[in-house]
């Protein structure tokens, strides 16, 4: 396990201010959230007709696409960027069913990911947490918990499920292209990202994000699928959520408004 020298409540957090980590973890009616982080969560389910269901969909699409990955794919390396707070179906656990060795990083900015993925994984050799910006490839990349454990000479599969859309637009093609480049051949880019269709909610939901938590822009789907740059994208390429390779049969004609809310996509590095 990895900075075992976390403590609680860890130095830098923060009670009264809301993180995407916890506000998220609300949405999903899980424990890992203040008073703050509720009352965010409250104000946008209020005022984003499907957030719920939307945040819902888009952990229902992380398991898929960790279950392609490992199980079609074939990768056994996985970093998950902007990963969140621990909760049903975490990524190590859909990677490792498929293959018990498989190593996963699992990388965020909040430290309370890290207080609850020491205790969570304490006991799992194939996993560790650290603590990180993902606006900072270079530091992430060289991170010695990263660059000790994953080998990037061999195909990884790079995650920022639910987080390109907190990627400021003057730096999002900077920051997911120095991920690309540190690929190598075979290795796969997995997204997903509040996405702009022209729906008031998409807008809405990007706004309330920005206004609390500093950041949050949706994107059309032409510039989500610019971010895999010359990746080889996997069909059915970027789509809804709900759409990405459903385990049951969904009407792509009579989406939810939760269903309109964010896009995914994997693509693999040629």
């Amino acid at each position: 396990m990895s900075e075992k020298q976390a403590e609680w409540p860890p130095p830098d957090l923060d009670f009264n201010k809301p993180t995407i980590a916890r506000a998220y973890d609300a949405l999903l009616g899980g424990k890992d959230n203040f008073a703050a982080d509720r009352a965010l969560a409250q104000y946008a389910i209020e005022h984003v007709p499907g957030l719920r269901e939307s945040a819902v969909e888009n952990r229902k699409v992380l398991v898929r696409g960790v279950r392609y990955l490992a199980r079609e794919a074939g990768v056994d390396q996985f970093l998950d960027l902007g990963s969140g707070l621990p909760t049903v179906q975490n990524t190590h656990e859909v990677a490792q069913a498929e293959n018990p060795e498989a190593r996963v990083v699992y990388v965020d900015i909040d430290p309370l990911v890290l207080v609850h993925g020491r205790a969570l994984l304490a006991n799992n050799q194939y996993t560790r947490v650290v603590t990180g910006d993902v606006r900072d490839p270079e530091a992430i990349l060289g991170h010695p918990d990263i660059a000790g454990f994953i080998d990037f000479d061999r195909p990884v599969a790079l995650m920022l499920v639910g987080m390109l859309h907190y990627l400021a637009p003057d730096i999002s093609d900077e920051v997911v292209g120095a991920y690309r480049d540190a690929l190598c051949p075979g290795s796969y880019l997995f997204m997903t990202s509040l996405v702009d269709t022209g729906l008031p909610a998409q807008q809405d939901l990007a706004r309330i994000t920005r206004e609390n938590l500093e950041e949050g822009w949706a994107r059309t789907p032409e510039e989500i699928e610019r971010h895999f740059g010359d990746f080889e994208l996997v069909d059915p390429g970027v789509v809804f959520t709900a759409l990405w390779r459903p385990d049951d049969p969904v009407d792509p004609d009579n989406l939810s408004p939760g269903e309109q809310l964010g896009m995914a996509g994997i693509a693999r590095k040629p």
